[in-house]
């Protein structure tokens, strides 16, 4: 190994061997030999063990020296499940770079977010990844424009800014570097078929299997905001509030991807809108270890082995989740969207949508901290909840961002008027990402454990999910299911 990583050379090796899809995105193999880097399920044949070498990012193999293969593109690989069921500084750092902060506010802006000096972040990731902040996003640039000449017929100059380079020189010198081609050859090489307009891009965004798209895509339909979300055509779309504009995402689940099409109004912003989908559906989760360890608990075993593969449907907005749980708090699920169908409609800002189901971006916390409370049909309390929260997220004293650290979020919330742990949790866990959060008072889960047979008093239900950890959020998935709750189900 170059760097520290979770795997040792004699696993990295076994899974190279063996073409082992599970661990792409995980690491990267070099090959000495070629000085060309690969997934570990590449589909050539393996080279021989003393001319690999191995690293924890694509980045860190591109400032060594090594290409991206031409066969299996190791750029696209489901990303690393480490950045989201961890909160140290590096993953939160990763989850920054993913929403394109270098980019927008240079490695200073980065360290900045996460309340340590640039120095700091950058020993820490070349420490762990091989690779400091502008590398890395430099490799994700690269990602962006390849993926702009593949799948639309934009000039090559206009690709270059939209995928985040100065300069056109920059841009044309990174695509020769990373793929061994120039962006013209690479335009030439791709599929003509399906070649998406600025307007709309078609992708294809990988997972690692199984995935289960009754509980993820159920549950988002099921709670669906009108005006902002809908199910259609087998499809999920909503709307996106961006760093540079606003857009629209269609997501289909397939049997080995979902389809993605991106309508947005600034390319700039594909690379973030990208992101914000792949966390939304858990897309970079490693579903046979969460798997593996719930089925240690002889309660779960059978409801896992059911139906596999459960994610935890989370959110490509935290603040607008935010404001969701509050107006979800005690009421049905029918009524919190009707709630937060009002707000949209009086408050959200208008957008064209071709299909016409979309009309609006959710409010955005400044619209709604202007709001005047009387107007709210809620009660009093939980109106008193509501403005506490939006003056908070507007005057940006409660951060819910990527960066979050998920501890002092969760305190800072629940010392908010009206947070109990339920609210709390719910919005770590969707909102957030902790994949450990758990919900002992929620009334689905109860009724679940007491079908199961497990004490369901809230005290009960927490001693008893401590060997659940860290996936407690995925139990909550499990759980749910057994409760026929129709969030788990696809609309027909």
């Amino acid at each position: 190994m170059q760097t520290a990583t979770h795997l040792d050379r004699e696993h990295c090796v076994r899974a190279v061997q063996s073409k082992d899809a599970r661990f792409d995105g995980w690491f990267f193999t070099a090959v000495l030999t070629t000085r060309i880097y690969c997934r570990p399920s590449c589909p050539v044949v393996p080279p021989k063990p003393e001319n690999m070498t191995f690293y924890p990012s694509a980045a860190a193999c591109q400032q060594a020296g090594f290409r991206a293969c031409k066969r299996c593109r190791p750029d696209t690989s489901p990303g690393s499940p480490e950045w989201n069921h961890r909160a140290d500084l590096v993953a939160r750092a990763m989850r920054l770079i993913a929403d394109g902060v270098v980019d927008r506010e240079g490695v200073p802006g980065l360290a900045s977010r996460l309340g340590y000096s640039a120095r700091q972040v950058e020993r820490q990731l070349l420490a762990e990844l091989g690779a400091g902040p502008l590398a890395l996003a430099r490799a994700q640039r690269a990602q962006t424009a390849r993926l702009l000449i593949e799948t639309t017929a934009l000039p090559m100059a206009e690709i270059a800014f939209a995928a985040g380079f100065a300069s056109v020189r920059a841009f044309n010198d990174t695509v020769r570097e990373v793929f061994a081609l120039t962006p013209s050859e690479l335009r030439a090489r791709a599929p003509r078929s399906g070649v998406g307009t600025p307007a709309g891009i078609g992708l294809r965004l990988p997972f690692r299997a199984p995935l289960n798209p009754s509980n993820l895509f159920g549950h988002l339909a099921a709670t669906a905001v009108p005006g902002v979300e809908e199910w259609r055509d087998g499809a999920y779309r909503r709307t996106l509030r961006l760093p540079y504009g606003h857009g629209t995402a269609s997501l289909t689940p397939r049997p080995d991807h979902i389809a993605c099409r991106l309508t947005l109004s600034d390319l700039r912003d594909l690379p973030v809108a990208i992101s914000r989908c792949r966390r939304m559906l858990d897309l970079d989760a490693d579903p046979v270890a969460v798997d593996d360890h719930l089925r240690t608990d002889p309660l779960l075993a059978p409801l896992v082995d059911k139906a596999p593969g459960r994610r935890v449907p989370r959110t490509v907005d935290e603040a607008e989740f935010a404001v969701r749980a509050v107006l979800g708090q005690q009421v049905s699920t029918a009524a919190a969207r009707t709630h937060a169908a009002r707000l949209v409609t009086a408050h959200g800002k208008p957008l064209d949508d071709p299909e016409g189901g979309l009309t609006h971006l959710f409010p955005s916390p400044e619209a709604l901290a202007a709001v005047d409370p009387e107007t709210l049909a809620m009660p009093r309390t939980r109106r008193t909840t509501f403005t506490t929260l939006v003056r908070e997220l507007a005057e940006g004293t409660l951060q819910l961002g990527v960066e979050s650290d998920w501890a002092e979020a969760r305190a800072r919330l629940l010392s908010l008027p009206g947070f109990g742990p339920w609210t709390a949790d719910v919005i770590a866990m969707r909102a957030l990402g902790d994949p450990d959060a758990f919900l002992p008072t929620d009334l689905g889960i109860r009724r679940a454990a007491a079908e199961l047979g497990l004490p369901a008093t809230p005290a009960a239900l927490t001693a008893r999910a401590e060997a659940w950890r860290p996936w407690r959020a995925y139990a909550v998935q499990y759980l749910w299911a057994t409760d026929g709750h129709p969030i788990n189900f696809l609309p027909v």
